[in-house]
């Protein structure tokens, strides 16, 4: 695909963000079009299930998982300790200070990825760090997590070692005995770090 039909597909529905956003809350951003794209392209936002699984299982207290969907599909089901941030308010003044925040490891999810995918844009696009998303959301969640697949016999030892860690987890996610993960059946992949506010420079001179 060409960059141009590439940049495309990437402003058209950032364009029915902005435009979905009222006027009266809109906030100058701080990354371009292009440089969002750039860092998007990366893949970098987004967080394994097996990851944010194991960092519940630990109680990591560095996890902030934030469910951008309803409030009424966020009380039908949550994941733990989830706060719940619908989308539409994600611009509201009164979440500005959990968006914009250099000690936790916010990790959005909705349904599916694009939602969450979309505040993490947004988010990003106003300089915000430390913002990720759920890769898959609820439903690659579900098939990963609380109803992993058994690999076949022919599978490599990386495949059964990933399945165990999924299927220990589940049980101790999703309401059965809890059993944790031993070392042998760790998370596949680190967990991003958070990263520092910059320091404000003083102003130099007298009063």
């Amino acid at each position: 695909m060409r960059p141009r039909s590439l940049l495309a597909l990437f402003l058209i529905p950032m364009g029915l963000i902005i435009a979905a956003v009222p006027q009266n809350t809109t906030r100058p951003y701080k990354l371009t079009a292009e440089e969002l794209l750039a860092e998007a392209n990366t893949r970098t936002q987004f967080v394994t299930p097996e990851v944010v699984a194991d960092m519940i299982i630990k109680k990591d207290p560095s996890l902030r998982l934030i469910d951008v969907r309803s409030q009424d599909e966020f009380e039908k089901y949550s994941l733990p300790g989830a706060i719940n941030i619908p989308y539409a308010d994600l611009l509201s003044d009164e979440h500005t200070d959990i968006l914009n925040q250099d000690v936790f490891m916010n990790v959005f999810y909705s349904n599916g990825t694009l939602t969450a995918n979309e505040a993490w844009m947004l988010t990003r696009q106003l300089g915000y760090e430390n913002n990720y998303v759920l890769e898959g959301g609820l439903n690659y969640w579900f098939d990963t997590i609380l109803n992993p697949e058994k690999p076949s016999d022919s599978s490599s030892d990386e495949e059964f070692a990933k399945y165990d860690f999924r299927k220990s987890a589940g049980m101790a996610l999703g309401g059965g005995n809890v059993i944790m993960p031993s070392q042998e059946q760790s998370a596949p992949s680190t967990k991003p770090a958070v990263k520092a506010a910059s320091k404000k420079k003083k102003a130099a001179g007298g009063c």
